[in-house]
């Protein structure tokens, strides 16, 4: 007998037909492919899971952060910032610039949507994107159809939690980065900041400038360079050497310059790796920290380099070397990875940890219509150039569909579906 409450449940899972690409992922990048879409007059449907754009920005980031990269190379196609922006933009002003771009290209994601699987189906040459929206208490069951998939979720999909012996046992807070906002609650308090990348430097300075006493942990090599070397960004004169040069005699001088700038930072027990920064980007896409001045407060003590843990205990935690610490609460930078692999159901362009396989410039683009944007492990410049890439290859045959159909179609057709 087919009751009520099977008609609500069978009208509640619909199947959506989408005349364009469907775009998972609201951030830079899949507002990014969005907007040079839009750009080439053609429709798209933006999955969210989150309830805003940018959602890692907003929601995930600490209050003090700052654009490491000048803006230039940090804006998104076809829309630079504002003039009267700062070279480093603040995370505030970033976040402005992103939902202004959205209102500017009328890019209206669909929210609270959560992707559940992607599969291409060969038989019919489509996509088959399953996800769950959610309104308030009520959830429901959607399947869009497409033929072109654009995976925009980013390298920093979810956060990265170690397994530390002894940490379930720790009384004190545990957080991750993504969760820390301000060191304004832990003045007076021994903060042990767990990685030595750009988050676990900021985090440590912040708690420092707000009177804790932060302890980092420096467990593997890495490289320390100025932001700014002569007035002018690394990066920016990174890009302007290698123009010449080969990157492994960039790497040479820019680290020479380092020294001069910052001294040896092995000395305050932060060891550089054995391949130059560049390199080491490009092979392993290793970011090098840009120091804002959590250098300068390790020299003077005021952040305490530690290296690896041990384990830990109630309120004491054991280094490597026999060292204990007695400490307060525990911030986790130890970053994040893709989700790729939870959800999207292919194995020939995406590897087991959720990157493309293909290395840049050329891991944009996969087999039957699926494509990658934000996974190129060079920030949001790289972002903006598979964006373009990846709406000119669209376009092509949208394109070329246009001409053979001779009318105009909807964006959207909506069915009941029987999954």
């Amino acid at each position: 007998m087919f009751t009520a409450m099977d008609q609500t449940d069978f009208l509640a899972r619909r199947c959506v037909w989408v005349n364009g690409p469907v775009i998972v992922g609201a951030g830079p990048s899949g507002l990014a492919v969005a907007a040079c879409l839009k750009d080439q007059g053609i429709p798209c449907v933006v999955l969210e899971r989150a309830d805003c754009i940018a959602s890692l920005w907003q929601r995930r980031t600490y209050d003090r952060l700052k654009l490491h990269l000048p803006k230039q190379f940090c804006q998104l196609p076809k829309l630079p910032f504002p003039d009267h922006y700062p070279e480093y933009p603040s995370k505030k002003q970033f976040i402005d610039y992103l939902e202004s771009y959205a209102r500017k290209f009328d890019i209206r994601p669909q929210f609270n949507e959560s992707v559940l699987s992607a599969k291409y189906d060969k038989a019919c040459r489509l996509w088959r994107i399953k996800s769950v929206s959610t309104c308030g208490s009520v959830s429901s069951e959607v399947e869009y159809i497409c033929q072109w998939l654009v995976v925009a979720t980013g390298e920093n999909a979810e956060r990265v939690v170690p397994e530390i012996e002894g940490l379930d046992e720790f009384k004190g807070e545990v957080i991750h980065a993504c969760e820390y906002k301000s060191g304004e609650k832990y003045s007076g308090k021994k903060v042990l900041v767990v990685g030595c990348g750009n988050s676990g430097m900021e985090v440590s300075l912040d708690l420092c400038n707000h009177n804790a006493k932060p302890s980092m942990v420096v467990r593997s090599s890495v490289h320390v360079l100025p932001r700014e070397i002569c007035g002018k960004s690394t990066f920016e004169l990174a890009m302007v050497l290698m123009r010449w040069l080969p990157l492994w005699l960039v790497d040479k001088l820019v680290l020479l310059l380092s020294w001069f700038i910052l001294g040896n930072t092995e000395s305050y027990g932060i060891k550089r790796p054995s391949i130059g920064p560049l390199e080491l980007k490009n092979i392993h896409g290793k970011t090098p920290v840009l120091d804002i001045g959590a250098l300068e407060k390790i020299r003077s003590r005021d952040i305490d380099v530690v290296p690896g843990i041990k384990k830990f205990s109630k309120g004491l935690v054991q280094l490597v070397n026999g060292q204990e610490l007695e400490i307060d609460s525990v911030v986790l930078a130890t970053g994040y990875c893709s989700n790729v692999p939870y959800w999207l159901q292919e194995t020939d362009f995406f590897s087991k940890n959720g990157l493309p396989k293909t290395p840049f410039p050329n891991g944009w683009k996969g087999n039957a219509g699926l494509y990658a944007v934000g996974f190129t492990r060079r920030g949001l410049s790289g972002a903006s150039l598979d964006a373009t890439r990846i709406a000119q290859d669209i376009s092509q045959v949208w394109k070329e569909d246009l001409k053979q159909k001779k009318q105009k179609v909807p964006t959207l057709r909506r069915c009941i579906s029987t999954f």
